[in-house]
């Protein structure tokens, strides 16, 4: 045993006993320590050291401290680490940390020894960050020491510390290059709790590990990958990988069959649609280089297609060589690949982007996808000129009338147990119910092209032969025409050209012929001679086909011809059918030439979306100018009304204050007269002492009488005339708003705007007035019971001189006179206001009842300005999202073309550059 190790488990002791090995330590080092002490220069430090160690196993601390604090030699620093565990042991761990922490030396073993029984004194303690600190302290000094990195692995792993777990890991690893510490960072890396370090951190082990054991630094590398692709680092750890794997020595022949995949899945992520053009362009180009230089054998095709397709859409972004490299793959490389389903998730993740940014359902575009990967039916399509005879095959093909007319829409006849149709649009799926309804479809002509129908029939003919009948409408003579119907028959598998005997390959059929082999020329067309029936002579419908057949090889070498008539024995001619289509079919790489129409689909789909975006910009443009159009004009209209009710609200009130002031000026005018005129009431033999209440009755009742019996008759009939004039007005006022309301649905093109206006007012004015004109109730005037002088000095004269007779000629002259000349200024006032009392909230009420009457209408016309200005604001906003980040609707679509290229690379792989090219 080294010294060392002696004085780290305190048998220092042993060497003075060795000896004497039956005999007690303590006495042996007693009587060592007499022998020391006689000699004239002892050395005694040893020995105490020694007792210590001795008192310390037996744990009588006290002493062996007591032993150690006279150490004076070499031995000193291990007396005092010593003296600091017997107080450790003794419970006092303030002191014992005071004499650990106190320790100065050289010695690394005893510094390891110390910072070890500081790291237990501090968990015992409870003090972990110190302890922490201590721990790491020591790997950091001695990392070689026994146990010491394990105790720190340990330690951090029940705390679970992962930040210095990791740390020590990542440490060990360079430091030892031993793959016991990559292995436990690959268990940290699983654990995902290494998440919270930088990418780059684990770079320069990661470049240890690959010179060390490829296979394990793929796996770890892998583990880093999956561990971060979910995290907002992700981009951070790509650029990072695709750094360290550029720069180190990578042969494709070292079969990277785990790294290669991951490039696979982060490229169709990173290009997935989720991300902007920008954000990539700093690291796709990167990660595909490294791709093509470490594809294994299943994915060297789809790397270098990567690489050719990202290069065409992004020049200069991809070294020359790297460019190279990949066409040279691809064109030598022959290789088994799944192309299909890989475009159909291409085509799915397609459509969902479609639909989630409202470029419609394109379930037509769906239902021909869905046709080309039904691998079990072979699509004939019979096409041919209006009037060729193609719907009457179609019928004997079924034996029943299904095509009572030519038909307007494209029709899928497929085989089923029983019968199902169904029409599918871009925007619905819709399910026939009845044939009726199939029929109704077939004789429609608006919008028929924008529909295919499939109709499910039971046919022992398709099942038989696994063949689906996909029928055109007749073809006609202008190019656009014929388009619209040709456009989406690449679903077909061949074509059947159908002729008419009478006159066949006229020069349209020639130009339609011509513009099939334009839009498909890898579709074989082969052709049917229909109405075979209308040639009586024999040799004549001989010499029709020889000649038909003999122009259809100088334009077509390898297209066949079949005879049709409808008056051939029928089991005979689909018999002759059925061997002429089986001849026809041509199910050789089918698959391949289904993949191709489907990367056909795919492109015209980017393109209509393209189409659709310029489209939809277009519209939101006018929509804005339209809209600001309308704005204005509906303010107008608005700015107008309000001058239409003002004006009317004036001339209407004008109007009935006319007739108020007119009755006002007439009852000011008849009511003075009226009571003059009962001066005739006054005799000479009257009772003067009560004459003026018996006048000032008679007046009331001739006032009451006058104002009830003419007044509010004559006020009735001027107040129906104006109503009259009112409702003119009004009739006026509606036809104008009619007028109005139908120039602005013309330019809604709806009926948007109704401005009816609320004739009630009329109905309640009538109501009212008749209410107010059916009686009138004159209160009491006192007309000569005032209390003025004159009134006063009468009334008095005649209670005082009434009963003399010589008295009544002198009286009934001065009340003659006095009625006849008194001033009743005030009473006709008096009398005019009680009459117009009931009529004054009619008066006041009528600005409020115009403005009733055109209330719905002025409510309508501000709502349109609402809504119009809303569409402005909202349109405006749409077009400036658009303009302010196009990348949002641009990249997806760009990114999709890249992914569609890769495939239409991967279709020509090993078929030699040239035709890839």
């Amino acid at each position: 045993m080294t010294l060392e190790q002696q004085l780290i488990q305190k048998t220092y002791y042993q060497m003075f006993i060795d000896e004497h090995e039956n005999i007690h330590p303590i006495r042996v080092l007693g009587e060592a320590f007499q022998e020391e002490a006689q000699k004239d220069l002892p050395d005694l430090s040893n020995i105490r050291f020694a007792q210590g160690e001795v008192y310390f196993h037996n744990k009588d601390f006290e002493t062996a401290i007591y032993k150690w604090e006279n150490i004076a030699n070499e031995l000193e620093p291990w007396a005092k680490k010593n003296k600091a565990d017997a107080y450790y042991e003794l419970g006092m761990g303030s002191t014992a940390e005071d004499i650990y922490t106190a320790i100065q030396t050289d010695d690394p073993t005893l510094n390891a020894e110390v910072a070890l029984k500081l790291f237990s004194l501090y968990l015992d303690r409870g003090k972990l960050d110190a302890a922490v600190s201590t721990i790491k302290k020591i790997v950091l000094q001695n990392p070689d020491y026994p146990n010491v990195t394990e105790i720190a692995r340990s330690f951090f792993e029940e705390r679970e510390d992962w930040g210095n777990a990791v740390e020590l890991a990542v440490n060990e690893a360079k430091r030892t290059e031993s793959l016991k510490w990559f292995d436990i960072l690959l268990d940290y890396v699983e654990k995902g709790v290494t998440k919270s370090f930088a990418p780059n951190y684990f770079s320069h082990a990661l470049a240890m590990l690959y010179y060390q054991n490829q296979q394990k630094f793929e796996q770890l590398v892998a583990a880093f990958w999956n561990s971060g692709s979910e995290e907002e680092s992700y981009f951070t750890w790509v650029n990072e990988i695709n750094h360290l794997l550029l720069n180190l020595d990578l042969q494709r022949s070292d079969g990277w069959t785990v790294l290669s995949q991951l490039h696979k899945e982060a490229y169709f992520d990173l290009i997935g649609g989720k991300y902007f053009i920008k954000q990539l362009h700093d690291y796709i180009p990167d990660l595909l280089t490294n791709w093509i230089r470490l594809a294994d054998q299943n994915h060297v095709v789809p790397a270098s297609a990567a690489v050719l397709s990202w290069n065409e859409l992004f020049p200069a972004s991809l070294s020359v060589t790297i460019v190279k490299e990949a066409e040279n793959l691809i064109s030598t490389t022959e290789i088994e690949l799944n192309e299909l389903e890989e475009c159909l998730t291409l085509f799915n993740s397609i459509m969902d982007w479609a639909e989630a940014h409202d470029m419609g359902s394109n379930n037509r575009v769906k239902w021909m996808v869905e046709q080309l990967t039904d691998f079990e039916t072979y699509h004939l399509l019979v096409t041919g000129l209006s009037g060729s005879g193609k719907s009457t095959f179609v019928n004997n093909l079924f034996d029943e009338d299904l095509q009572d007319s030519p038909t307007s829409t494209v029709v899928m006849f497929k085989n089923a147990d029983g019968q199902e149709i169904t029409e599918i649009t871009d925007f619905e799926i819709t399910r026939l119910e009845e044939f009726a309804d199939f029929q109704e479809r077939m004789d429609r002509m608006r919008n028929a092209l924008e529909s295919v129908i499939e109709f499910q029939h039971p046919n022992g003919f398709l099942q038989e032969n696994g063949l689906a009948i996909m029928d055109t409408p007749g073809l006609k003579g202008n190019h656009h025409d014929r388009y619209e119907v040709l456009k989406n028959f690449h679903v077909a598998d061949t074509i059947l050209f159908v002729l008419d005997s009478n006159a066949p390959f006229s020069d349209k059929e020639r130009a339609a012929l011509k513009q099939i082999q334009e839009l498909a020329p890898d579709i074989p067309v082969h052709f049917l001679l229909s109405k075979m029936d209308t040639i009586a002579n024999e040799n004549d419908a001989i010499r029709i086909y020889q000649e038909a057949k003999g122009t259809i090889h100088g334009l077509l070498p390898d297209a066949k011809l079949f005879a049709f008539s409808s008056q051939y024995d029928q089991q005979t001619q689909m018999n002759e059918l059925q061997e002429f289509i089986q001849s026809i079919k041509h199910t050789r790489n089918l698959e391949d030439k289904r993949l191709a129409k489907l990367l056909y689909y795919i492109r015209t789909m980017l393109s209509s979306f393209l189409q659709k975006r310029m489209d939809v910009e277009n519209q939101l443009a006018e929509a804005v100018r339209w809209n600001e159009e309308m704005h204005t004009k509906l303010n107008g209209a608005v700015n107008q009304m309000h001058d239409v009710v003002a004006n009317k609200t004036e001339t209407l009130a004008k109007s009935y204050r006319s007739i108020k002031e007119a009755m006002e000026e007439e009852i000011a005018a008849a009511v003075p007269k009226m009571l003059q005129e009962c001066s005739e009431l006054i005799k000479e033999d009257s009772n003067f002492s009560r004459i003026h209440l018996d006048l000032n009755d008679e007046m009331n009742s001739r006032l009451q009488e006058f104002l009830e019996e003419q007044m509010m008759p004559k006020y009735y009939r001027e107040l129906q005339d104006w109503i009259g004039k009112c409702t003119e007005e009004f009739d006026q006022s509606q036809e104008f708003l009619n007028e109005l309301a139908d120039g602005f649905n013309s330019m809604y093109g709806e009926e948007r705007l109704t401005l009816s206006c609320d004739f009630k007012v009329l109905d309640d004015w009538r109501r009212d007035t008749d209410r107010m004109t059916s009686g009138f109730q004159l209160e009491s005037v006192n007309i000569l019971l005032r209390r003025t002088p004159s009134q006063f000095l009468l009334k008095s004269a005649g209670k005082l001189f009434g009963a003399l007779s010589q008295n009544k000629a002198m009286l009934y002259n001065k009340y003659k006179a006095f009625v006849q000349n008194e001033d009743y200024t005030e009473i006709a006032e008096d009398v005019g206001r009680q009459f117009f009392q009931p009529f004054e909230l009619f008066e006041k009420s009528l600005e409020r009842d115009v403005s009733m009457f055109f209330k719905g209408p002025l409510g309508c016309l501000d709502r349109a300005v609402e809504e119009a200005s809303a569409e402005i604001q909202s349109n405006r906003e749409q077009l400036d999202l658009m303009n302010t980040n196009p990348e949002m609707f641009r990249d997806p679509l760009t990114l999709f073309e890249v992914r569609l290229r890769q495939f239409e690379w991967m279709t020509v792989a090993g078929k030699g550059i040239q035709t890839v090219y």
